[in-house]
C-alpha cells in the first residue's frame, strides 16, 4: 500500500506540475496546422524570448505578456504589401524610422539571419 500511495502522489505531482506550466505566463509558439515550416520557425523566433522576442514590444494574436512599445502586429500583408518592405523594417528599422526607433536593427547588428527575418515575415504575413 506505501508503494502505491507513493506512486498516487508523484503522479499527483506531476500532474500538478504539469498544469502550473500550462498556465504559466510563459511566452510560447504553439505548433500551428496551417502553418508552413518557415512560418513556423518564424512564430517560435517571434513568441521566443531569446534574439527575436517580438513580444516584448509588440502584441500578437496569441502571445503572453506582450509589450505595447511597437505598434501591434496585426493585418501585416495589408501594411506591408511589399514582402522586400517588411523584410527591410527588420533587418534596419532606421532606414524607414530614423535613428531615434528604438527597434533593434536585427539584421544590421547580425542579431537574426537573413533566414530568420525571411521565416518571420512568413509568420507575420500569416496575422
Amino acid at each position: 500500500m506505501k508503494k502505491f500511495t507513493s506512486v498516487i502522489t508523484t503522479a499527483g505531482a506531476a500532474a500538478l506540475l504539469a498544469a502550473g506550466l500550462s498556465f504559466s505566463g510563459a511566452a510560447t509558439a504553439q505548433n500551428d496546422e496551417g502553418l508552413s515550416d518557415s512560418a513556423q520557425k518564424g512564430k517560435e523566433i517571434a513568441f521566443g524570448r531569446g534574439a527575436g522576442n517580438c513580444l516584448a514590444c509588440h502584441q500578437m494574436k496569441g502571445g503572453n505578456l506582450a509589450g505595447n512599445i511597437g505598434p501591434a502586429l496585426i493585418a501585416m500583408k495589408a501594411r506591408y504589401p511589399e514582402r522586400e518592405d517588411l523584410e527591410a523594417v527588420l533587418h534596419d528599422p532606421r532606414d524607414k524610422f530614423g535613428d531615434q526607433t528604438i527597434m533593434p536593427p536585427f539584421g544590421a547588428n547580425k542579431i537574426l539571419s537573413e533566414e530568420e527575418i525571411s521565416n518571420i515575415v512568413d509568420y507575420l504575413y500569416t496575422l
